[in-house]
């Protein structure tokens, strides 16, 4: 009984000890995963989400698909606060308004792109999806933006097959980490809250500037100064991307 009982013994100590292995194995591959270079390719299409907090840098980014009234108002907040962001121009907006690309540009924001129609990809086909950057490329590309790297998907909506496709074309998918949701226009001490208590270092924030929004360009009143007040420091995607690396989010 003893020879048997000290048998018991010795295999949950084993168990013990394999179970604490596993454990500490599966700890260093996830602390793996979060250090892995931006855009890891093992054969799977990722988005960027999210910048490492190695770094205080921080991303502002604003969609615009139609309205040609409420980025005016953003880029002066923007200038005033001496903050760059990066702007995600859906093509077929920005071939009707080339002038308010080009203020974007020679205020030193980055340009990036998404797709032509703005229109929810996973509704479309591949080939859909595919003509769809084409042709959104081929806007950018005659306003003099013919390295245009990062997307948005339309919408934000996404899956494995707009992923590919994206990828396909040799863009980069930009997602985001924080999201204040202004085109609903929740009320401006709502987006400044959020924004001030989410964004850390690291964060993407989804912002507009398309005229939906009624209430972002007085938010950034307080949030540029706001998250200058944190230690953080403005990026376009590509200062984030260079500046560190990256968390990724892959889609399932």
């Amino acid at each position: 009984m003893n020879f048997l009982r000290n048998r018991i013994d010795l295999i949950k100590r084993y168990g013990i000890i394999v179970v604490i292995a596993l454990f500490c194995a599966v700890l260093m591959w996830v602390g793996q995963r979060s250090q892995i270079a931006v855009f890891s390719s093992d054969g799977e299409p990722r988005a960027l989400s999210q910048g490492s907090e190695e770094h205080p840098f921080v991303s502002l980014t604003f969609n615009i698909s139609w309205g040609n009234n409420k980025v005016h108002e953003i880029l002066k907040k923007l200038e005033t606060h001496d903050a760059k962001a990066t702007f995600f121009l859906s093509g077929e907006w920005a071939e009707r308004h080339p002038d308010i690309v080009k203020s974007i540009h020679e205020a030193e924001h980055e340009i990036a792109m998404m797709g032509y129609a703005y229109t929810s990809y996973p509704k479309l086909e591949p080939q859909e999806m595919s003509q769809d950057i084409e042709k959104a490329r081929e806007v950018f590309n005659k306003l003099g933006f013919e390295e245009i790297k990062w997307f948005r998907p339309p919408h934000g909506h996404y899956n494995k097959e707009v992923l590919e496709a994206i990828d396909g074309k040799e863009l980069e998918a930009i997602q985001w980490s924080v999201n204040p949701r202004d085109w609903e226009n929740p009320g401006t001490n709502q987006i400044i809250d959020q924004i001030l208590e989410e964004t850390g270092k690291g964060d993407i924030v989804l912002l507009h500037a398309s005229d939906s929004v009624k209430q972002t360009d007085k938010a950034l009143e307080v949030v540029l100064p706001g998250l200058k007040q944190k230690d953080l420091e403005f990026a376009t995607i590509t200062e984030l991307v260079n500046g560190s690396k990256a968390k990724i989010t892959q889609v399932e």
